[in-house]
């Protein structure tokens, strides 16, 4: 995916004003992927083993990861699709229902999130609950 879509959809960006953050999982930190995004990205690479570490304790610092792809799961998954087809259909209607009111809590939700991570230098939160 990374070389068939990811790299040649660059091409439409000026990469130089890009960074990637991925996550710590193991299969996305094979060293021919760091290395390949290395190569992509330079320095602006966050990664497990990429230049710019991932933040330890990291509570994944994404407004996607840490709602927004549970919420359209759960409603992708509803009607228990049986079909690919039917599951690509689910997902663009997900998505397309998905209200820039929602997206304008989700981003509020997460610049919160990213100030209570600045006050607690990285430490853990066990008393912050984010709801949305």
């Amino acid at each position: 995916m990374i070389t068939n879509f990811f790299i040649p959809e660059l091409n439409n960006h000026d990469v130089q004003e890009l960074w990637l953050q991925q996550d710590g999982a193991t299969c996305h930190t094979v060293r021919a992927r760091i290395d390949l995004l290395k190569d992509t990205f330079g320095d602006r690479l966050i990664s497990r083993f990429g230049p710019v570490n991932w933040p330890p304790r990291s509570c994944d610092l994404t407004p996607l990861d840490y709602f927004l792809w549970g919420y359209a799961k759960s409603l992708v998954y509803a009607d228990k699709p049986q079909t690919l087809d039917y599951l690509e259909d689910n997902i663009r209607h997900v998505i397309a229902d998905i209200r820039p009111q929602m997206l304008e809590k989700v981003i509020e939700n997460w610049t919160s999130k990213l100030d209570y991570i600045r006050a607690s230098r990285g430490s853990h939160m066990p008393e912050i609950i984010f709801i949305m």
